[in-house]
C-alpha cells in the first residue's frame, strides 16, 4: 500500500473511532435522529476515503489485522449503547426468553395474559406492537433468539450475539478476499462501514446473523459445496426472505442439490413451529399492508414516482409488484444463462440483491446493510451511495401505515436519485473494462 493509502487509512480510522466515542457520550433522544444523523454521514466521508485507501494493493495481514482492530474498538462502547434508534431488540429478547419457557412465539401476543410471568420492567414495556402483533421473524432468527436467550436474555447480550456474527463476517469474507485474487484489506468497506457499526452494534439488528449466513454461502459455493450453499442460503432467507433472490447468483446448471437442500432446508426449519398452523408465518400478512406493499401500493417508491406522472397515475400494487417480478425473473435467468469457466457470482448476487432493494424500497435503512458485501468484490460508487445514504430514511416518520406523501418523496429520491446516476456510470465503467481486457 502507498503512503498517500496508508495516510488516509490511518485517518479514517482515527476519526470513525472518534466520532463513535462522540456519539457514545452524546445525549440521545430515542427515535429521534436529529444528532445522529451529522454524526453518521460525518462517518460516512471518513468511511469513503478509507474505501479509496483499500481498494488497490497487496495483501496485508498486518493490515487485516488492524482493520478488525479498529472494527472491533468502534463496535465496543456501542454494545453497552441503548437501541434509541429502534427497538427491535427488544422483540429479539422477548421472543428468546418465550421459546426458552417452552412456548411457541408464534402463539401468543407479548401482552397476553398467560405470557405475565415473563415479562419485566427493561425488556417487555419496550416491544413494538406488544399488544397487537406476534412476532414476524421466520424460524432461523427464533432459533437465534432462543440460543442467545439460553446464554443472556438481555438486550446487551443480543447485541454482542450480533457482533459475533459479524467476527464470522469478517473472517469469511477475508478467505473470499484472498481467494478471490482481490486485496484482503477491502474487508474494511464492510468493518468499517457506518451503517453495519450502529445498527448491528448499536441497535442489535438480526440482518448481522442473515449476512453472516449470505457470506458462508457463498464461501461454500465458492469450494463446490452445493448442498451446504443450499442450507446456508436457506437460513438467510429463514431470517429475512429476500436472500432467496440470490438463488440464480449460486445455482450452477444441471446440478440440482443446492435447490434441492434450499427447499428441503426450509421445510425442516418450520417444523418445530408448525403447532399454530398457518399462523406460523406470524405478523407477516398485516406488516405486508401495513408498509405499503399491499394493493395501494403506497410502500413503493417507484411506484410513487410513477404515479407523478399522468400516463401511469392509475397503475395499481398488483401490477407494478408483477413487473417486478418479471423484471427480477429476467435478471435471474441472465444470472444463470452468461456463465462462462471463469464465472464469479458476487457480481450477478450484487445485481439482484440490489435490484430487489430498489424494486421493494424498503423504509429502514438496516435493510440495505447486506448489499454492502457485495461492495466488498465489486466497484460500485453506487452501493456505496446507497448504503451510506439511506441512512436518511430516518428523518421519516415511522407510523402504523406507510403513507405516500411529498415529504416521503423528497427523502427517498434524495436517496435514490443519486444511486441511478452512479449505477449508469458503474455501468459506464464496467462496459469500458469488459471491452478493454483481452
Amino acid at each position: 500500500m502507498s503512503r498517500s493509502r496508508l495516510s488516509a487509512l490511518v485517518v479514517s480510522a482515527a476519526v470513525l473511532l472518534a466520532l463513535t466515542l462522540v456519539g457514545r457520550v452524546m445525549p440521545w433522544q430515542t427515535g429521534n435522529p436529529d444528532r445522529f444523523l451529522p454524526l453518521a454521514l460525518m462517518q460516512g466521508a471518513a468511511y469513503l476515503a478509507a474505501v479509496w485507501a483499500v481498494w488497490k494493493g497487496h495483501s496485508s495481514r498486518r493490515l487485516v489485522l488492524g482493520i478488525a482492530a479498529v472494527a472491533l474498538l468502534a463496535r465496543i462502547p456501542l454494545v453497552f449503547l441503548p437501541p434509541y434508534l429502534s427497538s427491535d431488540v427488544y422483540r429479539y429478547v422477548w421472543d428468546g426468553r418465550v421459546q426458552a419457557a417452552g412456548i411457541n412465539p408464534y402463539r401468543y401476543i407479548p401482552a397476553d395474559p398467560r405470557l405475565e410471568a415473563l415479562r419485566d420492567t427493561e425488556v417487555f414495556p419496550e416491544i413494538n406492537r406488544a399488544r397487537t402483533a406476534v412476532t414476524i421473524y421466520p424460524p432461523v432468527a427464533e432459533a437465534i433468539f432462543l440460543a442467545v436467550a439460553r446464554i443472556s436474555a438481555s438486550v446487551t447480550g443480543m447485541k454482542a450475539a450480533m457482533i459475533g456474527f459479524e467476527m464470522v463476517t469478517f473472517v469469511l469474507l477475508v478467505r473470499l478476499l484472498a481467494a478471490s485474487g482481490l486485496p484482503t484489506e477491502r474487508v474494511a468497506v464492510y468493518a468499517w462501514h457506518p451503517l453495519t457499526l450502529w445498527e448491528f452494534a448499536g441497535n442489535g439488528h438480526i440482518d448481522a446473523a442473515l449476512i453472516a449466513l449470505v457470506v458462508a454461502a457463498f464461501a461454500a459455493a465458492c469450494h463446490g459445496r452445493a448442498v451446504l450453499t443450499g442450507v446456508l442460503l436457506a437460513g438467510a432467507t429463514l431470517i429475512k426472505f429476500y436472500p432467496a433472490v440470490l438463488v440464480p447468483a449460486l445455482y450452477r446448471r444441471w446440478d440440482w442439490k443446492m435447490p434441492a437442500a434450499f427447499v428441503a432446508a426450509i421445510i425442516v426449519a418450520y417444523v418445530p413451529y408448525l403447532g399454530v398452523g398457518w399462523r406460523v408465518l406470524g405478523f407477516l400478512p398485516s406488516y405486508v399492508g401495513e408498509e405499503g406493499f399491499d394493493a395501494g401500493g403506497a410502500g413503493f417508491f417507484l411506484l410513487g414516482l410513477f404515479r407523478e406522472l399522468p400516463p401511469f397515475a392509475q397503475i395499481s400494487g398488483p401490477t407494478y409488484a408483477a413487473v417486478a417480478i418479471a423484471m427480477l425473473a429476467a435478471l435471474g435467468a441472465a444470472a444463470l444463462l452468461a456463465r462462462d469457466p471463469k464465472y464469479s457470482p458476487f457480481a450477478a448476487a450484487a445485481v439482484l440483491a440490489t435490484a430487489f432493494m430498489i424494486a421493494v424500497s424498503p423504509h429502514y435503512p438496516w435493510y440495505f446493510s447486506w448489499l454492502i458485501i457485495f461492495a466488498c468484490f465489486v466497484r460500485s460508487l453506487a452501493l456505496l451511495w446507497l448504503t451510506n445514504a439511506c441512512l436518511l430514511l430516518y428523518l421519516v416518520p415511522v407510523g402504523s401505515q406507510i403513507v405516500r406523501d411529498d415529504h416521503r418523496l423528497l427523502i427517498e429520491a434524495a436517496v435514490y436519485g443519486p444511486f441511478a446516476a452512479l449505477a449508469l456510470a458503474d455501468l459506464w465503467y464496467h462496459r469500458r473494462v469488459t471491452r478493454e481486457s483481452p
